[in-house]
């Protein structure tokens, strides 16, 4: 088996070496006094060795902390005091948010390489920026236009009208159609954007479709994870609001509105019409039925199945979902009768007397 490396020099762009000074400057930590050196890289702090740049975030991996090689440690001032005296303590209120920053400034993003592979198709009424660059085998329709500095990977198509705005990726095998994205979305491989939603008539002869005429309207700083799908709308447009995240294989229904920052985790689905306002977060496996309101900084549990409006800041778990105060309440009650029915001896040939005492004693229960 390979040695485990993070950053691998073969998947990944590297730079530096940097200076605790500037490690520290994008961690948003003081240096402290008299420390300093240089550091090539980032690493877990099982691994780490004198170059590295680690994290802790998470009290369970205390001991890996004290016994860590790492040059440089990013923790939160309660974890300070536990960084080995071989490490230097990088401080900070948020360790993720750093580690994040770090691990961009050893490993930044592939830089766009300008240019139309000689295998992609693209069509002559597209507006393609000079700066964007197009893989093999993908596709540009006839009035889509590609903003500067976007990137097309093999084999995406780009349907016909389709708008990227700049900074955009979209992964290898992703399509696009009826859509307008705005700057830096991220779309992974795989991603279907824009196809049309799932809406019919019922007649006396069967089912009559329902021609979908609205759009995918997707903000800023949007990233949509493999192989997820998100239908465009019917008659109004399907919006996903400015630095959501959707994790891969997801499905977002039509005429569904997400507001700013919204997360929706792998496998849930959002029926149409529904709105999850802003900084919404739903779990895996959830699922949503339509024309709901999900109110601001709402949360929903893993499977849970939600039927109902729920309010802002609110907690829900469970199907049907129910507030996670009262699910749990719930669960205790139901593993307290399951005890109480626990080792009961088997029931004996009774007078009819005594039958019916215990069929009052039951329903009592």
């Amino acid at each position: 088996m390979a040695e485990q490396v993070c950053g691998d020099a073969r998947f990944f762009e590297r730079a530096g070496p940097f200076s605790l000074a500037d490690v520290a400057a994008v961690v948003d930590a003081p240096v402290p006094e008299g420390a300093g050196g240089a550091f090539s890289g980032v690493a877990p702090l099982q691994v780490a060795a004198a170059w590295h740049v680690s994290f802790l975030d998470n009290r369970r991996y205390g001991p890996a902390l004290r016994q860590t090689g790492a040059g440089a440690v990013i923790v939160h001032p309660d974890m300070a005091a536990q960084v080995p005296p071989g490490s230097v303590a990088l401080v900070t209120r948020e360790p993720y948010a750093g580690w994040a920053r770090a691990a961009s400034l050893f490993h930044p993003p592939q830089p766009v390489r300008p240019g139309v592979h000689p295998a992609a198709a693209v069509d002559p009424a597209a507006q393609v920026d000079a700066s964007a660059e197009l893989g093999p085998h993908c596709v540009v329709e006839a009035g889509a236009q590609i903003g500067p500095g976007c990137r097309i990977g093999p084999g995406a198509v780009i349907g016909a009208g389709v708008v990227l705005g700049p900074g955009c990726r979209i992964g290898a095998n992703a399509t696009l159609s009826h859509a307008v994205l705005g700057a830096r979305v991220y779309i992974y491989p795989g991603a279907r954007i824009g196809q049309e939603g799932f809406g019919f008539a019922m007649t006396p002869s069967g089912f009559l479709t329902v021609p979908q005429l609205g759009r995918v309207m997707i903000g800023d700083d949007v990233e949509i994870g493999a192989n997820t799908t998100v239908d465009r709308g019917s008659a109004q447009d399907t919006m996903i609001g400015a630095g959501s995240r959707l994790d891969n294989l997801v499905q977002i229904g039509h005429n569904v509105v997400l507001g700013r920052c919204c997360v929706v985790v792998s496998l849930a689905g959002i029926s149409g019409s529904t709105v999850l306002e802003d900084f919404v977060m739903i779990g895996g496996q959830a699922g949503i039925a339509g024309h709901l309101r999900i109110g601001r900084r709402a949360r929903v549990g893993a499977q849970a199945g939600v039927m109902a409006d729920i309010p802002a800041g609110a907690d829900f778990v469970g199907s049907p979902a129910m507030p996670t105060k009262e699910f749990f309440r719930n669960v205790a009650v139901l593993r307290k009768l399951a005890a109480g029915g626990r080792g009961a001896r088997p029931a004996t040939p009774a007078s009819p007397a005594g039958t019916a005492a215990a069929a009052d004693q039951g329903r009592a229960e």
